[in-house]
């Protein structure tokens, strides 16, 4: 089989595998599309250690679709020609290898396979391009779920990224009333406007002001502020969190998903009073993958738009390249 190997910054090949040998407990999947993750990018761009435990040497690639084409002689639960996602956390049975299950090879060996717990039947509803999509819209669907969404609520997303728009569509899908994209690329915001979301270019436009005309004014400890009952951070940037301190209303809750290892200093006397929370969002549940797989069988938003290019795998690097880009793609796509 042919499969991407990485070999560090900005050196991935493609080479000839062994195709997988499928015990008897096992099943063998053939990758129809996968997608590629920030961190497939970090890792690409920055080097080894920069992105989900990605060797020197070794395959990469989480987010994918395939279909069942052999399984072990023991295994009832599971036909050949089934449309499956394979859960990055249990597919190879190691969660070492969550974010290395192969999703950029052609073929995946799943090891003592089982339904609902490494392998995902998926719905006829949802296209195969769209597919792809449902490991990382399960962690902004884990986002928007810890942010504790209440019908009628408002909320902000920043990081017009593919989680921070699923963290969107999740927030609407749970209830949420006005719920606002934030981010410094135009073209990844028009995407998201399309889609029905109200943006925010927060390198243009002053977002205390678009926020307060978008959601109204409720106050705060200092004064009346935008009302907001729930900021999520998909972005990373320092000054998101600075700004929910000093801006967010009372009683509001701060989701952190973006990846930011900077030490923080917080006044727990302000957070005290103002009753705010801030919460941790990392990864996802069963729970999230089933209602991703609702809202895109729903087909109540065109989900498919985000998908900006797609390339064959022999173009990996190109497709990399261009995903880093958030002033001209949004999600990119391998196609087998």
């Amino acid at each position: 089989m042919k499969a991407a190997i990485y070999f560090g910054q900005r050196n991935v090949e493609i080479r000839e595998l062994p195709n997988p040998v499928c015990g008897d407990n096992d099943v063998v999947i053939q990758n129809i599309y996968s997608s590629i993750c920030g961190t497939d990018v970090a890792v690409y761009t920055k080097g080894p250690n920069t992105g989900h435990r990605i060797q020197v040497g070794g395959e990469f690639g989480h987010e994918t679709v395939s279909r069942i084409i052999e399984v072990g002689k023991n295994v009832t639960e599971f036909k050949v020609g089934e449309r499956v996602y394979p859960y990055p956390l249990y597919a190879k049975n190691d969660t070492r290898r969550a974010g290395t299950i192969g999703g950029f090879s052609e073929y995946i060996l799943v090891p003592e396979a089982r339904r609902n717990h490494s392998l995902y039947a998926v719905p006829e509803e949802i296209s195969d391009r769209l597919a792809c999509l449902i490991e990382p819209f399960t962690v902004g669907c884990r986002a928007a779920r810890r942010g504790q969404p209440q019908k009628g609520e408002h909320a902000v997303v920043f990081g017009c990224g593919t989680i921070g728009l699923a963290a969107a569509v999740a927030l609407k899908y749970f209830g949420m009333d006005k719920v606002m994209l934030c981010d410094i690329s135009d073209f990844r915001l028009k995407i998201a406007e399309n889609l029905g979301f109200a943006v925010c270019n927060t390198k243009t436009e002053n977002f205390i002001k678009k926020a307060a005309d978008y959601f109204g004014s409720a106050p705060s400890l200092t004064g009346m502020v935008p009302a907001i009952d729930c900021w999520i951070d998909a972005a990373g940037a320092e000054d998101i969190l600075d700004s929910f301190i000093q801006y967010g209303k009372i009683i509001s809750r701060f989701v952190s998903v973006a990846v930011n290892n900077k030490p923080r200093q917080l006044d727990l006397l302000h957070m005290t009073y103002a009753q705010k929370s801030i919460i941790g969002s990392g990864g996802y549940f069963p729970e999230d993958v089933r209602d991703v797989m609702a809202i895109m069988a729903s087909r109540a938003w065109n989900l498919e738009t985000i998908i900006t290019q797609e390339f064959p795998l022999e173009q990996i690097s190109q497709a990399i390249q261009t995903a880093a880009d958030a002033n001209r793609a949004f999600n990119v796509t391998i196609r087998f």
